[in-house]
């Protein structure tokens, strides 16, 4: 399983107004390919230096190279702003219980103090529950749940010392829904939609903000589509473009909002999803289980 695919191409960086100076730091899992390059992208195009993190070495190589060209080529920006830019590479394995651990303390080596979190590494696959090897149910939720916990609960204390601080944790669509074939994905997502509620109550008055992305469908490898039926979802806006996600769920974190969802027909789909009986959901199960992925 890979966590995503590259893209071939990458909008052009993003410079904002307020621009950090390559003072502070973000981090970035997931940073090897598709949204989680983006995230590196647009927080580098914020002045943000920027922590790496995957576990694919090669792809973690080609986001730096390409962020460093986009900081190199940016207009707005002076010759020794470029050269205080960093960009730290780690490849971890975020399956593994120590992987927070041996994030945290790398940062901690190398004086990171973390002002944005983006805990965005993921995994998908459509299958029922009985069906999945326990290999592939133990790496979900270690993606999804325990290390991104594990990071939240390490820096955050950072943060809240310096009274500043942003998170953002990916849920998705899923976390409100049952919905056949992906019910594993979606438990996990909605136990990130609730400890991020929490913590961004515990934070509160602290500086320190967390906020959750709830996406549907986005145009992404990750989303295991025929090429008729992603144009199809492209042309009916039920999957939006990755760039599009990323913009619409950093201006929520640095707006301190408690959650954003990108889409109307997402806004739409929800409320229907969470009133649908069992019965059609069965219906629709069955109807989807030739098309379901064996993991």
């Amino acid at each position: 399983m890979v966590f995503l695919q590259p893209f071939l191409e990458l909008h052009t960086m993003k410079l904002t107004r307020h621009f950090r100076n390559f003072e502070k730091w973000a981090l970035v899992t997931g940073a090897a390919s598709g949204m989680g390059r983006i995230y590196v992208s647009r927080l580098a195009g914020m002045g943000y230096n920027v922590v790496a993190v995957d576990i694919n070495a090669a792809g973690l190589d080609e986001t730096a190279a390409i962020v460093k060209g986009q900081i190199a080529s940016a207009e707005g920006i002076s010759d020794s702003q470029k050269e205080s830019f960093r960009i730290l590479q780690l490849v971890q394995d975020l399956s593994l219980s120590t992987a927070a651990d041996s994030i945290f303390a790398r940062t901690e080596e190398e004086g990171c103090e973390i002002e944005v979190l983006v805990n965005n590494a993921g995994v998908m696959y459509c299958q029922a529950i009985h069906a999945t090897n326990e290999r592939m149910l133990s790496l979900i939720m270690m993606v999804h749940m325990y290390t991104p916990l594990m990071l939240c609960r390490k820096y955050v204390i950072g943060m809240k010392e310096r009274g500043c601080g942003y998170i953002l944790n990916i849920s998705s669509l899923a976390a409100w829904m049952i919905w056949p074939g992906i019910g594993m994905y979606g438990s996990t997502k909605r136990f990130v939609k609730d400890y991020s509620r929490e913590l961004r109550i515990e934070c509160r008055k602290t500086g320190v903000s967390v906020t959750n992305a709830y996406f549907g469908a986005v145009d992404t490898p990750l989303v295991p589509l025929k090429d008729s039926l992603r144009k199809l979802a492209r042309g009916l806006a039920v999957m939006i473009r990755p760039e599009k996600a990323v913009d619409k769920a950093l201006k929520a974190t640095f707006r301190r909002r408690r959650g954003v969802m990108p889409g109307v027909l997402n806004h739409i789909f929800r409320p229907l999803c969470i009133i649908m009986p069992d019965c059609l959901l069965g219906w629709i199960y069955r109807k989807a289980k030739p098309y379901l992925m064996k993991v």
